[in-house]
């Protein structure tokens, strides 16, 4: 899945640019620019889907922008955490299981699947690739607002 998700920004009275989404409703923040508010979309998505997580709700996919909306990405940490959480659900494996494949403790998985703990991306990666999952790295322009 691409951890990136279309955003409704609107600028209010005040001169802030709030930043909403559709698809993750959970996930709203603002910022005194529209580049702001996507960066700090970007954090509020990875908080949201990794709530979505935690409660067992699937993630939801994300659909194409619409005219007016920016795209705004999940943190590539966040992204990799969550693919590997969807991956363990998928496979059926427990943070033992995989710590067991891994020749690690169950606590290090817990801290790898963790999105506010600051593990490495290649740890992650490992884990991932121990399920028989893999990641792509995707670089892309700055994401604007598309045309209205």
């Amino acid at each position: 899945m691409r951890y990136a998700y279309p955003v409704q920004l609107e600028r209010d009275e005040g001169g802030h640019y709030l930043a909403t989404c559709r698809d993750v409703p959970e996930a709203l923040t603002d910022g005194e620019s529209q580049e702001e508010a996507l960066r700090e979309m970007g954090e509020a998505l990875g908080a949201a889907l990794a709530g979505y997580v935690m409660e067992g709700r699937p993630i939801p996919s994300p659909t194409d922008a619409e005219p007016g909306e920016a795209i705004a990405p999940v943190s590539p940490l966040i992204a990799a955490k969550l693919a590997l959480r969807v991956a363990m659900r998928a496979e059926g494996v427990s943070n033992s299981e995989l710590a067991h494949r891994m020749g690690s403790h169950e606590g290090a998985i817990r801290r790898l699947i963790d999105v506010d703990h600051r593990s490495r991306i290649e740890a992650v990666h490992a884990a991932i690739a121990s399920l028989g999952h893999g990641l792509v790295v995707e670089d892309a322009r700055p994401f604007k607002p598309v045309a209205a």
